[in-house]
């Protein structure tokens, strides 16, 4: 059974209709006031981790291969003087997007200020932290650009 932790600061969960939050998918409401929202016919796998953070939506017909995570927050660190842990949270970088029709691979990390538009392919293992534009296939750590679908050469 999907984990969804209770928000302390009224963040809301939303999934669409024919949605699929497998077994063991964790969402947790933590640094910051951003709502998790998975559009209609998506699949999130099981081991999957998403923290609330600036916000997460996730469009339609999206699928979400086991154990990536969502994180759409990032700890505050540069006061030397003080535990990392009480130091609260950076700045949003605009949370993550991820439009309808895109295809995750395992083990990928989606950060805050990922963008991934319409179409996308992400290789098992990579590391989401910027736009991605659409029809990309992308892998690697950050996730760069190997090729568009569609491309006729690429058989």
């Amino acid at each position: 059974m999907a984990e969804i932790e209770p928000s302390q600061r009224g963040t809301r969960v939303v999934i669409g209709a024919g949605s699929v939050v497998d077994s063991f998918v964790k969402i947790k409401p933590v640094g910051g006031l951003g709502d998790v929202v998975i559009g209609a016919h998506s699949y999130i796998n099981s081991g999957c981790v998403l923290y609330s953070g600036h916000g997460i939506t996730i469009g339609n017909n999206v699928l979400v291969a086991a154990n990536c995570t969502f994180a759409a927050t990032n700890h505050a660190f540069d006061d030397i003087g003080r535990p990392i842990r009480t130091q609260g949270f950076q700045p949003s970088r605009g949370g993550i997007v991820v439009e309808d029709d895109v295809w995750i691979g395992a083990n990928c990390v989606l950060l805050d200020g990922a963008y991934v538009e319409s179409g996308c392919v992400i290789a098992a293992g990579s590391v989401v932290r910027a736009r991605l534009a659409a029809f990309g296939v992308y892998g690697g750590a950050p996730a760069r650009l190997i090729r568009q679908r569609g491309d006729s050469d690429a058989h």
